[in-house]
């Protein structure tokens, strides 16, 4: 993943971590996909939870002027997702999450990392 869309990732990371989203993956698409490079999942506890780990996303991003293009599943917030653009970000609910298996399509496991172990490319 080039330095900057990895920089990038990891600060959006650092927003869901924030507001306590849970199993966090980050996938690399690049080579995979024509619409985005890197997609990014997580989850959340309930509809609330799920709009505070975007809410804060979406402010952290316009604070620093971080390009958001679209918002879908906000008011139902079993599924959000936000797309900025280089960076797809999945917020699900467990349930939604395990239904869809949205992993599977792109073959990981996700899991929990550290900030050492992203930042040291343990997976």
């Amino acid at each position: 993943m080039e330095p900057d869309l990895q920089k990038t990732a990891e600060m959006i990371i650092e927003w869901a971590e924030e507001k306590k989203a849970e199993k966090i993956s980050l996938i690399d698409v690049k080579t995979k996909s024509e619409y985005t490079d890197a997609i990014i999942i997580c989850e959340g506890m309930n509809q609330l939870h799920l709009q505070a780990i975007a809410d804060n996303m979406m402010d952290k991003a316009r604070d620093i002027d971080l390009e958001l293009l679209a918002v879908e599943g906000y008011e139902n917030a079993t599924w959000i997702l936000l797309d900025f653009i280089d960076i797809i970000v999945h917020i699900f609910n467990r349930e939604t999450r395990s239904y869809y298996h949205i992993e599977d399509l792109w073959n990981v496991t996700p899991r929990n990392k550290t900030r050492a172990e992203r930042e040291n490319g343990q997976n």
